[in-house]
């Protein structure tokens, strides 16, 4: 059975989404690494924190596969919010899609239990009011999962300073993928607000009633993707980080290039 989506522009027509695919791809393809292991102990804390009743949860961005582990899944109503309408027909997994901004589409207050935002603030102007609208839209308790880059990071300011048609080269390239930046495919043009910053990100938390309960910074998967595939590319890559590393302030590591951060709202 198909799922109709709601659509928040006044002359749209309905999108049809296809009924929900077998074996959903909760660790969003990530190879073995640093990212996959966060992911893994982020599913951790949110299996044993989140009620264990039927859960609501809203998923601002939705691609074609979910990062939660099949058991919430499972228990679960998931609506969607996403602009781009190729990113709402892709996916399979939620119970209902909206094509809005997540920006400005705003839910009755204390309506989820979860909030989830993975690879999205980076791409939106205005973090602020996203983050003021998801946690209006949280219970009590509830949460939010965040999965960002790291602008600080080498892949961060590769990415913030290169045009957009090298990022497409380097998904074609370098990670493989035929169809990127076809309508609907990463990569998507990346904004950097400030607030993707890690430590600005937790003082706007902390300041609008969101603690942080979970944070790791963790190396980007790109690395361990280019070691698989284009090994000389990776050595070159790995030789350069390690140069800035040790010119760099003790402590930094330009390689951790992604974080994950859980809010439970206060």
């Amino acid at each position: 059975m198909n799922k109709p989506a709601t659509i928040d522009f006044a002359t749209a027509t309905a999108i049809q989404i296809p009924a929900a695919a077998t074996g959903t791809q909760a660790l969003h393809d990530l190879v073995p690494g640093e990212a996959r292991d966060s992911l893994l102990a982020v599913h951790d804390v949110l299996c044993r924190k989140l009620p264990q009743d039927r859960l609501a949860i809203y998923e601002a961005g939705g691609g074609s596969c979910s990062v939660l582990p099949p058991e919430l899944l499972s228990r679960s109503k998931v609506t969607v919010v996403d602009i781009d309408e190729d990113q709402v027909r892709n996916n399979t997994y939620a119970d209902e899609a909206i094509l809005g901004d997540v920006q400005t589409y705003s839910f009755g207050r204390e309506t989820f239990d979860l909030v989830i935002c993975y690879n999205v603030i980076e791409h939106l102007p205005n973090v602020d009011a996203a983050l003021l609208n998801f946690r209006d839209a949280l219970k009590r308790g509830g949460m939010i999962l965040i999965g960002a880059p790291n602008p600080r990071s080498l892949s961060g300011v590769v990415t913030k300073y290169s045009p957009h048609w090298f990022h497409v080269w380097f998904y074609r390239h370098i990670r493989g993928i035929k169809d990127a930046g076809l309508p609907g495919e990463p990569p998507f043009p990346t904004i950097f607000h400030p607030l993707v910053t890690l430590p600005r990100l937790e003082a706007f938390a902390a300041a609008n009633g969101l603690d942080m309960i979970y944070r790791r910074e963790v190396e980007s998967p790109r690395y361990p993707e280019m070691r698989r595939r284009s090994p000389l590319f990776a050595a070159l890559v790995d030789a350069g980080v390690a140069v800035l590393n040790a010119v760099l302030p003790r402590g930094t590591d330009v390689r951790r290039g992604d974080y994950h951060v859980i809010l439970r709202k206060r």
